[in-house]
């Protein structure tokens, strides 16, 4: 269903969305609680508990602006738009209009190449690139356009930032630039000195990865990573750096740097401004020690 700020209410079936023109790209998808414990110091052990809530795929769909334009929405005043969910929860999220516009917000029905699954929000899941993953309403069954933010319980209650001043911050979809190094790192064990291929992940909820350096001596001398194609707007990008293990201690980290030029920050640049009361929106540089032994642990550099 369509309604709102629109000239039509209008509800589409299925198969009339799927007759429409189609776009697909690639975008992630990242949970806005990804790398929580991290603002607390808590040294979970692996890359997947501290970077696990994320993921890129391919989806297909009809851009929301195809809709809502078939509806006769108020693109003008209709600034907003609540995205409505038909989970348990009716989980509703608010989309900025400029977003839509854009064409980037696709109302899919695919990914990676099949119908979505079950727990993926079969039939219809809104994807907003770049945006946290609670805003990517799955099974999706209604959008309504208004001039306002609707202070939905999921962005007045929960998913909210709390900052120094004892203020929350509410409506940060955006994920900000950030990078994890996979390999080495928690949890692993390097058998041996000598080379090895560091390598992971970063990615931007505000355009495509720039660079990414390395540094293997807790952020004193950094190394530019090599950027693995396609490098693509809003989604997962590869780095991989050579580098010789002389067999001693060593901290190895991370900082990507997106096209809008905002660069990933030190937790000591983060705490500055976020405090260190925040659940959400953790994208500092993330670190990981090198013992002689050759075992891999997750420490926390400022």
């Amino acid at each position: 269903m369509i309604n709102g700020m629109v000239k039509k209410n209008m509800v589409f079936t299925m198969d009339e969305i799927m007759r429409l023109p189609s776009v697909s790209r690639f975008a992630f998808i990242e949970c806005g609680a990804n790398t929580a414990t991290e603002w607390g110091n808590v040294a979970v052990p692996t890359v997947q508990y501290t970077h696990g809530m994320i993921s890129c795929s391919e989806f297909t769909g009809v851009p929301l602006i195809t809709l809502l334009e078939l509806a006769g929405a108020d693109l003008k005043n209709g600034k907003f738009v609540l995205a409505e969910g038909a989970d348990g929860s009716s989980m509703t999220r608010t989309i900025p209009m400029s977003l839509i516009t854009s064409g980037e917000v696709i109302v899919a029905y695919g990914q990676n190449g099949e119908m979505l699954r079950p727990e993926n929000g079969y039939p219809l899941r809104l994807v907003v690139p770049g945006v946290q993953g609670v805003s990517w309403i799955k099974y999706l069954r209604r959008v309504e356009v208004g001039d306002k933010p609707y202070a939905a319980k999921d962005e007045a209650i929960h998913y909210i930032d709390l900052m120094p001043n004892g203020l929350q911050r509410q409506y940060t979809n955006i994920q900000e630039v950030k990078s994890v190094v996979t390999t080495p790192s928690g949890g692993q064990v390097l058998l041996d000195k000598g080379f090895y291929n560091i390598t992971g992940l970063a990615w931007s909820g505000k355009g495509k990865i720039k660079r990414v350096d390395v540094s293997t001596d807790g952020g004193r001398n950094w190394r530019q990573a090599r950027l693995e194609t396609p490098v693509l707007s809003k989604a997962l990008t590869r780095f991989n750096l050579n580098w010789v293990w002389d067999g001693k201690p060593a901290i190895i980290q991370s900082r990507a740097q997106d096209e809008t030029g905002h660069v990933q920050p030190t937790y000591q640049q983060l705490r500055a401004v976020r405090g260190t009361r925040s659940i959400y929106h953790n994208n500092a540089i993330q670190s990981w020690l090198v013992q002689e032994n050759g075992e891999v642990k997750n420490v926390q550099v400022s």
